[in-house]
């Protein structure tokens, strides 16, 4: 069941200092990455099991796969192995498949390995908003293809961080469509993608499960360079939880 009232915000740090920051910041989910590696870039194993010791059992932990070629046994070894993380979340980065249907078959590769495993864990099938500029699957064949592949979450997000966002490649009617979607089919659907401060309230309104952001919890909102201060994630999520 969808709990339609509640918004959760995913913050990205690369480190376990950004955790503390995230942490007392009272994000919902802390989901690890390394930008330095691509959008939804790999962080290492020993990091990411060094933060599922050190943060709280009931806060939830989510870790990226990468921005994943088509190379579907490489990706299900991949999952497997950041399964045994301690994660609640595996973020997979829909960028090399070309099609809907070699989409949905490294999806359910992804699916098989990690299920097997822990069946607990949920799959996030992320595929991205500017995805014509690098030829990738159409944004909004993602939901089709989470549903299609088991996963639990169809997200969005941006490849090619130069500073444009989510709003620059999709418009408030097909975001909602995308979310709408991912609902028709009894999924979560999350929300990402350069996403500013001011971004929030629109995106509110598009009643997303998640909302995840790195660069507007940082320093000069830069997600490379800047650091994740604690202040700027309070400001952020009490922006979300006064607007839902």
């Amino acid at each position: 069941m969808i709990d339609e009232k509640m918004i959760k915000l995913l913050v990205s740090p690369q480190s376990i200092e950004e955790v503390y920051e995230v942490l007392e910041g009272k994000a919902d989910i802390i989901d690890i990455k390394r930008p330095a590696e691509g959008s939804l870039g790999a962080n290492f194993p020993w990091i990411i099991k060094k933060v599922r010791e050190i943060i709280p059992k009931e806060i939830e932990l989510s870790a990226t796969l990468g921005d994943l070629p088509n190379l579907p046994g490489t990706a299900s070894l991949a999952a497997l192995g950041l399964a045994h993380c301690g994660v609640n979340y595996i973020k997979a980065g829909i960028k090399g498949p070309k099609t809907k249907k070699d989409a949905i078959f490294l999806m359910k590769q992804i699916y098989h390995a990690v299920h097997d495993y822990d069946p607990s864990i949920k799959i996030v099938a992320a595929g991205y908003a500017d995805a014509e500029r690098f030829g990738g699957v159409s944004p909004l064949l993602i939901p089709d293809i989470a549903a299609e592949s088991n996963s639990d979450i169809a997200m969005l997000d941006t490849a090619i961080k130069d500073g444009k966002r989510l709003f620059d490649f999709l418009s408030i009617s097909e975001l909602t469509q995308f979310v709408e979607k991912a609902h028709s089919y009894g999924l979560q659907a999350a929300l990402a993608g350069s996403i500013r401060k001011e971004d929030l309230k629109p995106l509110i309104q598009i009643r997303p499960d998640i909302i995840g952001l790195r660069g507007a919890a940082c320093e000069n909102n830069d997600r490379l360079k800047g650091q994740i201060r604690s202040a700027k994630v309070r400001e952020l999520v009490e922006i979300v939880k006064s607007s839902a």
